[in-house]
């Protein structure tokens, strides 16, 4: 029994060994390999990019004076008109009355007694608030004299318009009344003005030391005769 074993044994090692030898000469036929089909793809990464400030120097002239243009002007042609403007006052102090007018004026603060000497009259100007219901306007004067102070009667002269609120008048010495008892005195004045109907609507005050009256001294000269024998 035991031959019989050891037979059985060896004829399978036989066999084994003879299936070997034909797997060894045998081709190896490779196995495919597989492969991946996802392919990386790195993310790109964003770059700060910084820009680069380029300064262009401008170079300064010295001792350059830039020439400056000149502009042409144009003559033009001014028509030259006169208009009746308010006339500045004629007041020593801004505390004068002066209700009813806007303003009052004299040409002269001297002129001469009588119509000989010049100046022989003085310009009163007179302009007033209301015009549309100015109807008249008065001048009032009088004597004053420079020692005494003693005074005239007062003398009212009607001026005349000439338009826009003006009134004005020439005054002579010998339109006021005592004239004959002064020689060298002030004369005082004032305005009032009234309305169709006599309504007085102003009345400045009186206006003292302003204007003198001088006396009108004349020289006769001599004239030479021619004596026949």
């Amino acid at each position: 029994m035991k031959k019989i074993n050891i037979i059985f044994a060896c004829a399978i090692l036989s066999l084994s060994c003879s299936v070997g030898g034909f797997t060894l000469n045998a081709a190896a036929t490779p196995m495919p390999s597989l492969t991946s089909t996802n392919t990386y793809t790195p993310i790109p990464t964003a770059t700060p990019v910084t820009p680069t400030l380029t300064f262009t120097s401008t170079p300064t002239l010295v001792g350059l004076k830039s020439q400056t243009p000149t502009q042409e002007t144009t003559p033009t042609t001014v028509v030259s008109v006169t208009p009746l403007v308010l006339i500045t006052p004629n007041t020593a102090t801004p505390t004068l009355q002066m209700e009813g007018f806007i303003a009052t004026l004299i040409s002269a603060h001297e002129f001469y007694k009588g119509r000989t000497c010049d100046p022989a009259s003085v310009k009163f100007t007179a302009q007033v608030l209301d015009r549309d219901r100015t109807a008249y306007v008065l001048l009032f004067v009088r004597f004053r004299s420079l020692t005494s102070g003693k005074t005239s009667e007062w003398t009212s002269i009607s001026m005349q318009t000439i338009g826009a609120g003006t009134w004005v008048h020439d005054l002579y010495s010998d339109e006021m009344k005592n004239d004959a008892f002064y020689t060298t005195a002030w004369v005082d004045y004032q305005f009032v003005a009234t309305t169709t109907d006599a309504t007085e609507i102003g009345r400045t005050a009186i206006f003292k030391e302003k204007l003198t009256m001088l006396p009108c001294t004349t020289t006769s000269t001599p004239t030479s005769g021619t004596i026949t024998p």
